[in-house]
């Protein structure tokens, strides 16, 4: 329902909280944002750094001539980026390390540039009092090992990643508390190794598209089974050598829609709890149960490994909280006749139709299914410690300032969260993506989910924050007036018109007052502490 009668209304009834503040948030409860290392640090040869499979897929033409060759230029003005993040009152900060940059040969000698980089980005985040949560692996792994032995296809990638993980924990972890081994683990396996449209860009015919290497129908089970055996070892190795020390906390981040079906058909209803299985219990189900799901297990059959009794023994339990991205919900409609073909790829093996419901150039706004997935998480894997590692709004990236569907989006989603802690959801954490409009996996540069708007066109990549940004650094007061809806911000707001930048009338909203913790207790001490995640 619209609230409002007339096409000047903004907020929609979502059927979820509408009014909030964050004192209504758990006081250890942390707000974020975040950014990735190819995404955002340009500087692809600099100071030793070496290329990643991300590298390679970008130069191989996959967004028409786009890079992430200079991105945001992140490595050069970080500093820079770190006194906005501290400005817009994020409370975290989620980044990830390249590790192509740490240790350019994939093993071996650590390169004390890019050591040296970050350490100081870590040191930054802390003096201003926000949490650095560090994602170990975004689709980048050193290219040298992908062209050594086949990267995540070979198990030999599980032993360099652990050796890898060892380095990060030891030079960071005295200052880093929270760990993710992945990123979207699921899609990088799935859309990395079977349709091909993400790196490194394997597939095979009829399947992906225009790979000119891989196989669709096995290598998306066996990445995601070393990624579970790199990941399980990993968390292993942290809380051996580095736990009693250290007192940090290591998950997985994965991708996941909510999903409902189509019709109320058993069919469809049935194809639906499928894709939960296929999607989020693929990785999901192992680290609680110890085992792949059986309608995985049943309809992959050889073409997905098993666990021996140790692995099992040893991957199940092995995290300390689980990372969600999640951006909207997907109706199912069941499609058995994949089923019966001879050959499958991961996708046939699902059986399903998607039904996706988007806008044109944006998400559709249905928070319901956050809440959803939150609850169903909490019921069907025990309630475990969540963050919200990413959820935002895609729009065009045309230099607009003024994102008003953003602003709708997070606020209807972050009320949506606030429903599922009331109905008890473990959840820790909430990160808007992205902190910046930045080198976006499947658009480039020509879409941005920013809070922050860079010019592409101005040689220092000049950041300009939207409308977005200057309201998540205040205190949402939802205010109803004859049938209306109106924000009202706290603090003294200035939106003035700065002219015109690089033939684009760009308004710049002043003055971003005290941050998601205005009206908490959160001091930067408290923020930092060693404690559960």
């Amino acid at each position: 329902m619209v609230i409002g009668n007339n096409d000047n209304a903004r907020f929609v009834a979502y059927g979820v909280v509408d009014e909030y503040k964050r004192d209504d948030f758990p006081a250890d409860f942390v707000f974020g944002s975040g950014t990735s290392a190819y995404q955002v640090e340009g500087a692809a040869l600099e100071d030793g750094r070496t290329f990643s499979i991300w590298d390679t897929f970008s130069h191989s033409g996959h967004y028409n001539g786009a890079n992430g060759d200079v991105a945001c230029d992140g490595y050069h003005k970080y500093k820079e980026d770190i006194l906005l993040i501290a400005d817009t009152g994020l409370e975290a900060f989620r980044f990830s390390i390249s590790w192509s940059r740490l240790i350019p040969n994939g093993r071996g000698p650590v390169n004390l540039k890019g050591l040296q980089y970050y350490n100081d980005f870590i040191d930054r985040l802390i003096s201003h009092g926000i949490q650095p949560h560090i994602t170990l692996h975004h689709n980048d792994l050193p290219q040298i090992l992908e062209d050594e032995y086949g990267g995540w296809i070979s198990r030999k990638a599980v032993r360099d990643y652990i050796a890898y993980a060892d380095v990060c924990f030891r030079e960071f972890g005295d200052r880093v508390l929270h760990w993710t081994t992945f990123n979207e683990a699921n899609v990088f396996a799935y859309v990395g190794y079977d349709l091909g449209f993400m790196p490194p860009g394997r597939c095979s015919y009829p399947f992906g598209i225009n790979c000119t290497k891989g196989d669709s129908t096995s290598e998306p089970y066996i990445v995601a089974h070393h990624l579970l055996l790199a990941h399980a070892s990993t968390v292993r190795l942290y809380q051996k050598k580095y736990k009693a020390m250290q007192h940090g906390f290591v998950g997985i981040n994965i991708f996941a829609y909510w999903y409902e079906p189509n019709t109320n058909t058993i069919e469809d209803v049935t194809a639906t709890e499928r894709a939960h299985e296929f999607y989020v219990g693929w990785f999901l189900n192992p680290l609680v149960n110890g085992d792949y799901p059986e309608i995985m297990k049943k309809n992959a059959g050889n073409r997905i490994p098993n666990f021996t009794k140790l692995e099992s023994k040893r991957i199940k339990g092995s995290f300390d909280f689980f990372g969600i991205n999640h951006y909207s919900t997907i109706y199912i409609k069941d499609n058995p006749s994949t089923l019966e073909m001879e050959i499958r790829d991961f996708i046939a093996d699902v059986a399903f139709i998607l039904c996706v419901c988007v806008f044109e150039s944006q998400y559709d706004v249905t928070p319901m299914g956050l809440q959803k997935l939150l609850n169903y998480l909490k019921e069907k894997y025990g309630n475990p410690p969540i963050y919200i590692h990413e959820n935002g709004q895609v729009q065009p990236r045309n230099g607009t300032l003024i994102d008003t569907p953003r602003v709708d989006y997070l606020h209807a989603y972050i009320g949506a969260l606030l429903d599922a802690l009331r109905n008890g959801s473990n959840t820790m954490g909430y990160f808007v993506w992205s902190f910046l409009d930045l080198f976006e996996l499947l658009g480039g540069y020509k879409i941005g989910y920013g809070l922050y708007y860079v010019d592409l066109n101005d040689k220092e990549l000049t950041r300009y924050p939207k409308l977005s940004a200057h309201c998540l650094s205040m205190v949402w007061v939802i205010v109803h007036v004859m049938g209306q809806v109106m924000i009202w911000v706290m603090g003294q707001v200035m939106i003035r018109v700065m002219g015109q930048v690089k033939g684009r009338l760009m308004v710049l909203v002043m003055d971003r007052g005290h941050g998601f913790g205005h009206g908490s207790d959160h001091s930067s001490k408290r923020r930092n502490e060693k404690k559960h995640p």
